[in-house]
């Protein structure tokens, strides 16, 4: 009687689950994909050098400016790389007064729904291969630092880290998921400093209280190099900061709510430090009023503004964005958005250039 109940228990168990999954596919261990495509010394020097680099600027012990720069998300890793050689010399040229870390965001986060990004569906077209995705993500990573150029990623699925994350220079956590209890945890475990985006309706509480939690230590489930689930214990992320997107309730990139801010960090016993994002609610996904956002951010810096330390813009080889239509790649304009709108190459030059003027100025 004990066997038989034994044996009927895994049938029983299953089916009560999987009601509604449909397949369950191998995914790639992290260990052997970092093994496919090692980091070599070279790739190893970018990201340390861009990660001191960073939390110098944070810490204000380095006079220069942040800028996080590039599309909106990678469609075309050809396009991409074709914008990083482009971003690598410019960045080369002002790096006394600027410090450019290149946008290379894999994962998008939708409101409702829409595609997911590169890691999700390389082809574009619904099949889904993450597999596939994760090589070319990760090759990406490694062409772009070859350059010499760090490169940034949005860290949306909690998993993707272990695939990626000893390539990223510095890494994001956006709107959406700035009040996880997941995302604060894995902020409190990534090696690079992290920029945390207030809540998509405007609160900035929100981002002040994940950067708080995300820098203390955490016990949490996850996966390890080998792909098995673990227990991870971390010991918090001390160079998390906040990032102001602006939102539903207007822009929040004015010199009243970055004096706010910095005030709500001080006052959690955090440092006072953030970023400005011209794009999303400060610019209202407006490609042309992002480089307005930009112009006025570096006539405030230029002017002594204090507690600005870096500025983000969305911008790839062409300006505006396109709509996508699954399995029908071949009609995308090369070079041009088709998530959210960006600033094309010749506007974005025009900008870092005045970003480094307004970094002499002051």
């Amino acid at each position: 009687m004990t066997i038989t109940a034994g044996a009927a228990a895994p049938a029983l168990a299953q089916s009560l689950d999987n009601q509604r999954t449909t397949s369950i596919s191998p995914l790639i261990p992290p260990s052997l994909l970092r093994a496919e495509y090692p980091v070599d010394e070279a790739v190893a020097k970018t990201v340390r050098t861009g990660r001191s680099d960073t939390v110098r600027i944070l810490d204000g012990h380095d006079d220069r400016l942040l800028v996080v720069v590039g599309p909106c998300s990678v469609h075309d890793p050809a396009a991409a790389l074709d914008y990083a050689a482009r971003l690598a010399e410019r960045a080369e040229a002002l790096r006394d007064r600027l410090h450019v870390v290149m946008r290379v965001y894999f994962e998008k986060p939708r409101t409702t729904l829409g595609w997911k990004g590169l890691i999700n569906d390389p082809d574009l077209d619904g099949s889904y291969a993450v597999n596939k995705g994760l090589r070319l993500a990760r090759q990406l990573l490694l062409d772009v630092s070859a350059l010499g150029l760090p490169v940034g990623c949005e860290f949306l699925d909690p998993i993707t880290p272990q695939f990626i994350a000893d390539i990223v220079t510095w890494g994001s956590i956006g709107a959406r998921t700035a009040a996880s209890q997941v995302h604060r945890q894995l902020c409190s475990a990534l090696s690079m400093p992290v920029g945390i985006k207030n809540s998509t309706d405007g609160d900035v509480q929100v981002a002040v209280d994940a950067t708080r939690a995300a820098g203390a230590g955490h016990v949490f489930a996850g996966i390890n190099a080998d792909g098995l689930a673990a227990l991870l214990t971390t010991s918090g992320n001390p160079d998390c900061h906040v990032i102001l997107r602006g939102g539903a309730s207007g822009p929040n990139h004015d010199p009243a709510t970055v004096a706010d801010t910095l005030g709500r960090l001080s006052a959690a016993g955090l440092p006072r430090r953030l970023i400005v994002d011209a794009s999303h609610g400060n610019s209202g996904k407006d490609h042309v009023r992002q480089a307005g956002v930009v112009e006025e951010l570096a006539e405030r810096i230029g002017a002594g503004e204090t507690g600005i330390a870096g500025v983000m813009m969305e911008s790839f080889l062409a300006g505006g964005r396109q709509e996508l239509r699954l399995g029908h790649r071949d009609e995308l304009t090369y070079g041009q958005s088709i998530t959210d709108a960006c600033m094309d190459w010749n506007t974005t030059d025009r900008l870092l250039e005045r970003l480094a003027e307004a970094v002499a100025s002051r």
